[in-house]
């Protein structure tokens, strides 16, 4: 029998609170006014007092209205319906299509049990050769995108969920613009990835208790699909609005606060999240690629510095590429040597030349004379970024591979490299090793 109270204690901003027995952290009560009703979700128990966040906020909701509980956490439907559909942070419809009700999953459950994940072994193709040859994604591994607001990284996740080599998108936006939402939208149907997309969205417009629904809904969904033997790929942006989300509830039930205002209990929160990346053992599994836009481009920052002990890496997103030296992939040494004989020496010997290329940068701007070997690299910088890091550019593994022989070819000896002599006999360009044939 769900429990009805007809009198509210208290109403500060968007948390309410009433003296009720034997309710649950995270049970869902039912908030009515003469404006009509709204969820509300506990937030924190005190004795016999509960205080719930109500999602449509407090504006209107006064000390006599009644709280009916419902006797559960939030709950989302699951089946093949939600295919193409797109719903808000409460789990309602936001494309204008019918409500879903049928076969209700928890959301916000534990993290899978280790016995039944195995180790990442496959890569997940992405089309973006500083992804798919520089720092490889590997099914089932979790990694934040770290940006600074401005950035394309909203257009980086729209190309990876047209592109990625997965079964399943899952899109969770959080204090998204409504540009931004409708960028997402338009994009994936022109793209014609619509249909294998799941979209739960907040909007910065819609109330703050939606956006930590968002992760939640996102994930259990995913995780439905994943034990059903789908590879899912979870995309969420952007955390560091999540994170915020935390904050603001913290500091309205008053909780003594951490470093930068945040919650104490923000490291426990990110790595609910992260950590239902998985790689089931006999189903499917879920990857995570999460935005976290860094304040002030700043990566001590409690968010991004946090985050970084939670995950397996990170996407570096700055000045609309990604940055070879600031990304890194954990796990990519456990597929880029079963893609292609070349794939390893290509990652580290491009990479090599390409810092080499960032000292002559400084050296040409401070004055210094240049040298024959400094205009090859010179060169060979131009190449790498117009070919490599540019996010336009959208070709297979292979193909990047063969680029990256073609630029060194533009610009080195093959003696110049640093690579081994067998991988340069067997990959070096046709046309560049007959002109080294003809050179000797």
């Amino acid at each position: 029998m769900n429990k009805v109270y007809s009198h509210i204690e208290s109403i500060t901003g968007n948390v309410i609170s009433v003296r009720a027995e034997n309710i649950a952290y995270g049970e869902l009560a039912e908030v009515s006014s003469r404006y009509g009703s709204s969820l509300a979700e506990t937030i924190r128990l005190d004795g016999d007092m509960v205080f719930l966040q109500v999602f449509a906020g407090g504006r209107g909701v006064s000390t006599g209205d009644e709280v009916r509980f419902l006797g559960h956490p939030m709950q989302v439907s699951f089946s093949d319906n939600l295919l193409g559909r797109i719903f808000n942070g409460a789990g309602a419809p936001r494309d204008g299509g019918p409500s879903l009700a049928d076969n209700l999953i928890t959301i916000g459950g534990p993290s899978v049990n280790p016995y039944k994940r195995i180790i990442p072994r496959e890569m997940i193709r992405t089309g973006i050769p500083m992804i798919d040859v520089f720092n490889t994604l590997v099914k089932s591994q979790k990694l934040p995108i770290f940006s600074v607001s401005g950035e394309p990284y909203n257009q980086l996740l729209a190309r990876i969920a047209m592109q990625a080599e997965v079964d399943l998108i899952v899109l969770g936006g959080m204090g998204l613009k409504y540009d931004d939402y409708l960028f997402f939208r338009d994009t994936l149907e022109e793209g014609g990835s619509l249909a294998k997309t799941i979209m739960f969205v907040h909007t910065a417009a819609d109330p703050v208790v939606e956006c930590l629904q968002v992760p939640d809904l996102a994930l259990a969904v995913a995780e439905k699909f994943a034990l059903r033997g789908k590879n899912v790929l979870v995309l969420l942006t952007d955390m560091t609005n999540f994170a915020d989300a935390l904050k603001e509830i913290s500091i309205t039930q008053e909780q003594v606060p951490s470093n930068r205002g945040y919650p104490g209990d923000l490291y426990s929160q990110l790595a609910a999240r992260y950590e239902k990346a998985v790689d089931f053992a006999d189903a499917g599994s879920i990857t995570t690629l999460a935005v976290t836009t860094m304040p002030g481009d700043d990566v001590t920052h409690p968010i991004p510095d946090n985050t970084g002990y939670i995950t397996e890496g990170q996407f570096y997103l700055h000045g609309g590429r990604i940055e070879p030296f600031g990304s890194l992939s954990r796990l990519k040494q456990m597929v880029n040597g079963k893609t292609r004989d070349d794939h390893r020496a290509i990652m580290d010997g491009m990479v090599k030349l390409f810092a080499a290329y960032r000292d002559t940068l400084e050296k040409k701007s401070m004055g210094f004379q240049m040298t024959a070997w400094d205009r090859k690299l010179l060169k060979y910088g131009e190449l790498f970024e117009s070919s490599m890091m540019d996010l336009s550019v959208n070709i297979p593994l292979e193909k990047a591979l063969d680029e990256g022989w073609r630029i060194l070819a533009a610009c080195f000896e093959p003696r110049e490299t640093g690579l081994r002599s067998d991988l340069i006999q067997k990959f070096w360009p046709a046309r560049s090793a007959g002109s080294e044939a003809a050179r000797a």
